[in-house]
């Protein structure tokens, strides 16, 4: 029991640190320390990522670190680990990693005679927010280039159908506009009422006095 209390603290030493075929997990945000172990002269450092959607990448290994030809380590400027990674004392046998989204992988350590150690990171979380890439059919490829076809081939027939139904409307000529029917205004005369005779009476009639005879035959004086 005592010997075992005494080995935890080299276990979990272990844990943490890299060592030939061991595992390291952590969150993002720790530090981690990967150790070259069992390795004469190492050269460079490799990392095949778990995840490679996550950082934008493709599968496969990628070298992440190596030693010049003056023999101080130089970090790769087009990998994820810029400003994130640097070596510990000389040489490149320690590495310091602080950890990041997407960086579960397997780190390994390679020398002149191709040796190596391998230490698996996995950064807890990445399972769930990155996916694995899905491997690309035939059939996904050419959905690929077909669909945009297609929508650039609708665009091109809309374009060409509007362009002709201008060219039309301007061509033909619009039909002849009616002209206006004016209708000639006749003034007439209000007809005046017809004014009606009165009849005349006996009363009005002028009647010739009658003469007697004796009025017509002078008197002798």
């Amino acid at each position: 029991m005592v010997l075992l209390l005494q080995l935890l603290p080299l276990l979990l030493l272990s844990r943490a640190q890299g060592s030939p075929g061991a595992s390291l997990e952590g969150r993002p945000g720790d530090r981690v320390t990967l150790y070259c172990v069992g390795v004469s002269q190492p050269t460079r450092w490799v990392w095949a990522p778990s995840f490679p959607a996550c950082k934008g990448l493709s599968k496969g290994r990628r070298r992440i670190l190596w030693t010049s030809t003056s023999g101080n380590p130089t970090v790769s400027a087009v990998q994820p680990f810029v400003g994130r990674l640097r070596a510990l004392g000389l040489g490149i046998r320690r590495l310091e990693l602080l950890l990041s989204a997407g960086d579960s992988g397997t780190f390994i350590c390679k020398g002149h005679r191709e040796d190596e150690s391998r230490t698996v990171l996995r950064v807890l979380g990445d399972p769930a927010d990155c996916k694995a890439p899905e491997p690309t059919t035939h059939e996904s490829r050419y959905l690929q280039i077909l669909i945009p076809l297609l929508g650039l081939g609708l665009l091109l027939g809309l374009g060409a159908g509007i362009l002709a139904y201008g060219l039309r409307r301007r061509s033909s000529p619009h039909p002849p506009r009616p002209l206006p029917r004016f209708v000639p205004l006749v003034e007439t005369e209000p007809q005046r009422p017809i004014e009606e005779e009165e009849p005349k009476t006996a009363g009005d009639l002028d009647q010739e006095p009658v003469r007697t005879g004796g009025e017509g035959v002078g008197q002798n004086p």
